[in-house]
C-alpha cells in the first residue's frame, strides 16, 4: 500500500482509517501505518449487538479510533468514557471538534489529538480560515497543552498542509483531498513530502 511505504519512506507517523471490517487485514500488510479505526462505542463487552469494543480493535492491532466525527457524532458524556475506555486498551485518540469551544472541550479529555474541522467545509473546497486555525489551536493548548494539534476540512493540495503547519498545527487530516485529486498518490506523496520537510526543519 502507498501510505505504508510513504510512511517508511519519509519517517512520518500516518493514522490511516478505514472502515472496521478491514482493519485487521490493513493491520497485518503495512507495519509502518498507525492503523485507526473510524470509531468504537463506549460499550463494554456482554449483551449487546452491532458495538464496536475497544477491546476487538486492540486484539487485531489497531492503534488508535477517530471519535466524534461528524459523520458519528457523540454526546459529551459517551465521549469522555469512550476516551477512557480506549486508552484502557491502549488505544489512542483522535477526537473531532467543530467549533473553539467544542475543541477546548474536548481538550479537556485529554485525547492524544483534537482534529478541528468546521462540519461545513469537511468535503468541500475551502479550507478553514486562519482565524479558526489560530483559534482552535490556541483554545486547545491553553486548555491542555499536551493535546496535538490536527486541522482538517478543505485540504486540497501540499500548499495547504504547508499553510496550517506553519500557523503551529501539529498535523492535518485528509481524506477527499486525496481520494478525489486527479492523481490520489501522488496527492498524498506530495503532502506527506510537505509534512516531512516542516518537521524536519523545526528539529
Amino acid at each position: 500500500m502507498e501510505a505504508d511505504r510513504l510512511a517508511e519512506t519519509y519517517d512520518i507517523d500516518i493514522l490511516f482509517t478505514a472502515p472496521i471490517a478491514e482493519l485487521a487485514g490493513i493491520v497485518s500488510t503495512c507495519p509502518n501505518l498507525m492503523v485507526t479505526s473510524q470509531h468504537m462505542d463506549d460499550t463494554n463487552p456482554g449483551d449487546s449487538m452491532g458495538r464496536v469494543f475497544a477491546e476487538s480493535l486492540s486484539h487485531i492491532g489497531v492503534q488508535a479510533v477517530v471519535l466524534n466525527h461528524a459523520d458519528h457524532p457523540m454526546s459529551f458524556a459517551s465521549l469522555a468514557r469512550t476516551v477512557r475506555r480506549a486508552y484502557e486498551n491502549n488505544l489512542q485518540t483522535i477526537v473531532c471538534a467543530d467549533s473553539v469551544a467544542e475543541a477546548k472541550a474536548a481538550a479537556l479529555l485529554d485525547p492524544t489529538i483534537v482534529l478541528a474541522e468546521p462540519t461545513a467545509l469537511i468535503g468541500q473546497e475551502q479550507m478553514s480560515d486562519r482565524k479558526y486555525v489560530t483559534s482552535t489551536i490556541e483554545a486547545i493548548k491553553t486548555v491542555n497543552p499536551n493535546v496535538l494539534v490536527e486541522q482538517g476540512a478543505g485540504i486540497r493540495s501540499a500548499a495547504d498542509v504547508e499553510e496550517l503547519l506553519q500557523l503551529g498545527a501539529d498535523g492535518v487530516g485528509v481524506t477527499s483531498g486525496i481520494v478525489k485529486a486527479d492523481n490520489p498518490i501522488q496527492m498524498m506523496e506530495n503532502m506527506v513530502k510537505a509534512t516531512a520537510a516542516f518537521k524536519h526543519d523545526r528539529r
